[in-house]
C-alpha cells in the first residue's frame, strides 16, 4: 500500500487517523458475532475484563498509575472526532425508529466530541450537554474522513470500531497509528479484527510491550515515505 498526500483526506496540519486502545483477544478476535440490548459485547465480554474506564480521562482519574492506565489515557488526547461504526453505537439493524435510543452511554457519553455513525440510515444528529454529537452518515472511509475534518480541523481522528470498520479504513489506507491491547484470553468465535491477515510489515513499523498480567500494548505506525 502507499500513502498519497494529495488525497483531500490527508491533512496536511500533520493531524493523523488513529485506532486507539482496541482489545484483541489471543485467537484475534475484537468484538463479539452478535449485539443485544442485554450483551452489548456478545461473547466477546471477557476482552472488558479488569479495564478501568476511568483512565480514558486522563491518569489523574485513577487511584494507581499502571501501565494499562498510561496507555489507556491516550484514548482522547488530540482526538477531535470518532467514526464509529453503527453496531458500537446500538443494536439495531434498519432504518431507525423513533425508540428513544440515545447509545450505550446514556445521557454523559465518554466522547465529548463530534461522532460520525456510519450508517446506510442517515438520521438527525443527536447532540449531548458534554459535547457530544452523534452525526450519522452513509459514507464511504475517505468521505467519513473528510467529514470528520471538516468537523474538527488539525485533530486527530479516532477510528473507534467495531473491527469491520478497523479493517475498512486498513484497507483504504488512512490508519496512521493502530494502538492494540492483546487481552490474555480465548474466545473462540466472534469478529477477528484482522481478518484475512496481517497488514505487510512494509506499511507499518510494530512496537510491542507485554505486562505481568499477561496483557500486551501493541503500536503500529504508518510507513510513509
Amino acid at each position: 500500500m502507499s500513502a498519497d498526500r494529495t488525497d483531500p483526506t490527508s491533512s496536511a496540519d500533520g493531524s493523523r487517523t488513529r485506532v486507539q486502545g482496541m482489545f484483541v483477544s489471543l485467537d484475534g478476535y475484537a468484538a463479539g458475532s452478535y449485539v443485544t440490548f442485554e450483551e452489548p459485547f456478545g461473547e466477546a465480554i471477557a476482552l472488558t475484563r479488569g479495564f478501568d474506564g476511568r483512565a480514558i480521562h486522563g491518569v489523574d482519574k485513577v487511584e494507581d498509575l499502571s501501565f494499562d492506565a498510561a496507555m489507556t489515557s491516550l484514548w482522547g488526547q488530540g482526538i477531535g472526532v470518532e467514526i464509529m461504526g453503527r453496531r458500537k453505537f446500538g443494536p439495531q439493524e434498519g432504518p431507525w425508529t423513533d425508540d428513544g435510543w440515545r447509545g450505550w452511554w446514556g445521557e454523559e457519553p465518554p466522547f465529548r466530541t463530534p461522532v460520525i455513525v456510519l450508517t446506510h440510515h442517515e438520521r438527525e444528529p443527536l447532540a449531548f450537554e458534554n459535547g457530544t454529537v452523534f452525526h450519522f452518515l452513509d459514507a464511504s472511509p475517505h468521505e467519513a474522513l473528510q467529514r470528520a475534518h471538516e468537523l474538527a480541523p488539525g485533530t486527530d481522528v479516532r477510528i473507534g470500531g467495531g473491527p469491520s470498520t478497523v479493517r475498512e479504513f486498513l484497507a483504504a489506507d488512512l490508519v496512521d497509528t493502530m494502538h492494540l491491547t492483546i487481552v490474555p484470553v480465548t474466545i473462540g468465535s466472534g469478529m477477528r479484527l484482522l481478518e484475512g491477515g496481517l497488514p505487510s510489515s512494509d506499511d507499518f513499523f510494530i512496537e510491542s510491550v507485554t505486562l505481568p498480567s499477561g496483557r500486551a500494548h501493541q503500536i503500529w505506525y504508518r510507513r510513509r515515505p
